[in-house]
């Protein structure tokens, strides 16, 4: 199973790469919205981490397509923004399993992944 990072911060994006490489998984990184919807279109994702904060397009909009066209990608939303830090990410977008602070731990992030992806 591969998994798609959405992440507008190179550096970041790679952090998390490694670290869930070290459990063996496939990687796939988009900076954008436009190239995380080409991913998802192109098949084979299982699990998507992704950025709220996008700088090109939008988080939920890549959501929105992996809800509708690949009904069981989860997705893992990461953000440094405190707004939903009461769960209403939940109620907004139904593939979502968790939302993250940005400050989490690469290696804690790596370790949702794979307890997710174990569920799909």
């Amino acid at each position: 199973m591969t998994l798609l990072i959405v992440e507008s911060n190179p550096h970041l994006a790679a952090v998390w790469q490694r670290h869930v490489e070290r459990y063996g998984r496939s990687v796939i990184v988009a900076h954008d919205q436009k190239t995380a919807v080409g991913a998802l279109r192109d098949g084979g994702i299982s699990i998507v981490i992704s950025n709220v904060e996008l700088e090109n397009g939008s988080a939920f909009a890549v959501a929105d397509y992996a809800s509708y066209r690949c009904p069981d990608v989860r997705i893992l939303f990461v953000t440094s923004a405190s707004f939903f830090s009461d769960g209403s990410i939940f109620n907004h977008v139904a593939n979502a399993c968790a939302c993250v602070p940005a400050s989490s731990r690469p290696d804690d992030i790596a370790a949702m992944v794979e307890h997710y992806a174990a569920r799909t």
